[in-house]
């Protein structure tokens, strides 16, 4: 540059003989690592990895959860049912519904870790400032509530995936062989249970568990955080992240579960094998309690404990790892 700010012969020339794919390459690094765009694409990292650790015992949480008073095929012990599942179905069965599981959680992982960091950037909250729990509360919330909007279509078909083979063993081959996948589900359930509607039944709940199950996840996990980061330093060791993420998991899902159990039983009561009609959510709290008790709103809590923790841990740890690494790409002007 010359002294007046005008580009010199020289510079111009230099420039000119950038090739113009490197000239886009150093772009798109700059983009990538602007803060919301790195949460974005390190969100949806996070989620496929913590989703595929714990793929069976979310299955098995699922098919735990839908067990009424007249469907007995897994009441089982976490161990059996496991058996059962790997005897009935293989490493199918294990991995069923984890594809579209995965398909749904990068996009809503990806926009939860996105909208959380950007709400919190709106109410005023400084990176790496501590901020009052109830404003990570609500941050956490309203990232909840968004990411279930964008995505919920996509939960709905992984849950009737997820429970279309509970009875396998006594299909036959030709039944299995029918078992439709993700898109003819999807198109099964907007075309005979009622449109675009049909694919997001029971939202009401889902909002009602998710919010505040996403919000004390997020609130948890800075409490703690901040309280394992040794004095003196930014950021705690990977090992303190993972238990910082496995305690906050374990925290939000038990104080939300009965909510999560509710979110499954609307998102089958349409299916004609499993009889559910529930009318409201007040009509299904009052039945699942005259014919379940209150066993029947913690159904499968205890493998989704087993999992939530490894699962909520590498999620947290995963995104923190990859959104240091893709803002890191524009630390190197050159």
């Amino acid at each position: 540059m010359s002294v007046d700010g005008q580009a010199s012969p020289s510079s111009v020339r230099m420039e000119d003989k950038v090739p113009a794919p490197i000239s886009r390459l150093i772009q798109l690094r700059h983009t990538i690592a602007q803060p919301v765009v790195a949460a974005f694409i390190a969100g949806g990292l996070a989620g496929a990895v913590s989703r595929t650790v714990v793929s069976p015992l979310e299955r098995l949480k699922i098919l735990f959860q839908i067990q009424s008073a007249g469907r007995t095929e897994y009441k089982l012990p976490i161990g059996q049912g496991l058996m059962k599942m790997w005897r009935d179905e293989g490493w199918r069965g294990f991995m069923r519904g984890n594809g579209a599981n995965c398909i749904r959680i990068i996009p809503y992982s990806a926009v939860q870790f996105a909208s959380y960091n950007t709400y919190r950037k709106w109410i005023g909250i400084t990176p790496g400032i501590p901020a009052p729990p109830w404003k990570n509360l609500l941050c956490g919330g309203l990232a909840g509530i968004t990411s279930v909007t964008f995505t919920y279509p996509l939960d709905l078909v992984r849950t009737r995936l997820s429970v279309q083979t509970v009875d396998f063993a006594s299909l036959t081959d030709a039944q299995k062989k029918a078992m439709p996948g993700m898109w003819r589900t999807g198109v099964n359930v907007y075309k005979t249970e009622g449109g675009l509607l049909a694919l997001y039944g029971g939202y009401i709940p889902t909002i009602a568990g998710v919010a505040p199950y996403v919000g004390l996840n997020f609130m948890v996990y800075e409490w703690v955080r901040q309280y394992l980061t040794p004095e003196g330093e930014k950021n705690p060791s990977n090992p303190r992240k993972l238990l910082s993420g496995a305690i906050s998991g374990a925290v939000a899902q038990t104080c939300t579960y009965p909510l999560d159990v509710l979110r499954r039983r609307f998102q089958i009561n349409r299916m004609k094998s499993f009889g559910y009609k529930y009318k409201s959510i007040f009509d299904a709290v009052k039945i699942i309690f005259a014919e379940e008790g209150i066993r029947g709103f913690y159904k499968g809590i205890v493998p989704n404990l087993l999992k939530v923790a490894p699962s909520m841990a590498s999620s947290f740890l995963s995104f923190e790892l990859a959104r240091d690494f893709f803002i890191s790409l524009g630390d190197d002007e050159e």
